[in-house]
């Protein structure tokens, strides 16, 4: 007759306490991994954030020009979007101040208040801007950028840097206007007689 030693619950219960730890070792990576990815997000919301508070001090700056030179407003229009992707005209002495306006403003929507060597980048992705008359001495004024994530796209009402933001490079999907921003300004001028 063969007799078996007895096993104490200490023996039965080996390996018990590193399965514990794997389980947990899982639970924190994925609650890691679900950190790293609002983090991700909330650098994205901030950048997003930083271009419209851009946007806004531009649209500010040129509607306050024209409201200030409003005897000559019709001349600050745009036949096409100031900014990115265009050389900016330049002013010189004999400039009238629509076009010093205009030009400082084009500088500003590429950036040029702040350089990193030879690239500005004061501003928003792609800034654009346009002034559009839309008659009984109304003018709005459009500044435009590239948003990191598409979205929406603006009203077709708004036609400053439209189908100029469309690219699908990295999977972005930023096609059909998607990742254009715009926000606009009417600035109203007074006919006294």
């Amino acid at each position: 007759m063969v007799i078996m030693p007895l096993t104490s619950s200490r023996d039965v219960q080996r390996g018990v306490a590193l399965l514990e730890v794997l389980i947990t070792i899982v639970i924190l990576a994925i609650g890691l991994l679900g950190l790293a990815g609002l983090q991700m997000r909330l650098q994205s919301s901030e950048m997003e954030s930083y271009q419209r508070a851009q946007a806004l001090i531009l649209l500010n700056d040129m509607t306050s020009r024209i409201a200030t030179n409003r005897n000559d407003a019709a001349s600050y229009v745009t036949a096409t979007p100031l900014g990115a992707g265009m050389t900016c005209p330049m002013a010189t002495a004999t400039s009238t101040p629509q076009e010093r306006d205009r030009s400082e403003w084009c500088g500003a929507l590429q950036g040029a208040a702040e350089t990193s060597g030879a690239n500005k980048v004061g501003t928003m992705i792609g800034g654009r801007g346009c002034v559009e008359s839309i008659g009984d001495g109304q003018y709005m004024v459009t500044v435009t950028w590239q948003g990191l994530v598409p979205i929406s796209a603006p009203p077709a009402s708004v036609a400053c840097g439209q189908n100029l933001y469309d690219s699908s490079a990295a999977g972005a999907n930023c096609i059909n206007d998607l990742c254009r921003r715009a926000i606009t300004a009417i600035v109203s001028i007074a006919t006294l007689t």
